[in-house]
């Protein structure tokens, strides 16, 4: 109730408020609730190319590609972001 979970829609009749908070992005429910199977699956994918290697992005889908593309953006603002913190 307190996060507002997703899940728990007598939560979402609560006042809303930041729940969670990054750098730019924060958000006034639960951020787990947010988070579909297929999310998920998108992000084990994408550290398994990065850990793993994979296929250029010439050669996947142009969803793969441009998915991974965005992800690495966000890894590297992240990465950027905690260098200025210390």
């Amino acid at each position: 109730m307190r996060r507002r979970c997703g899940w728990l829609p007598r939560a979402m009749a609560t006042a809303p408020r930041v729940i969670w908070a990054r750098g730019r992005v924060s958000t006034v429910v639960c951020p787990k609730s947010l988070i579909s199977g297929a999310s998920l699956a998108w992000l084990e994918a994408f550290y398994a190319w990065k850990r793993l290697g994979g296929p250029a992005a010439e050669e996947m889908s142009a969803r793969q590609a441009q998915a991974f593309l965005l992800l690495e953006r966000e890894l590297e603002a992240e990465a950027s972001h905690d260098q200025e913190r210390h």
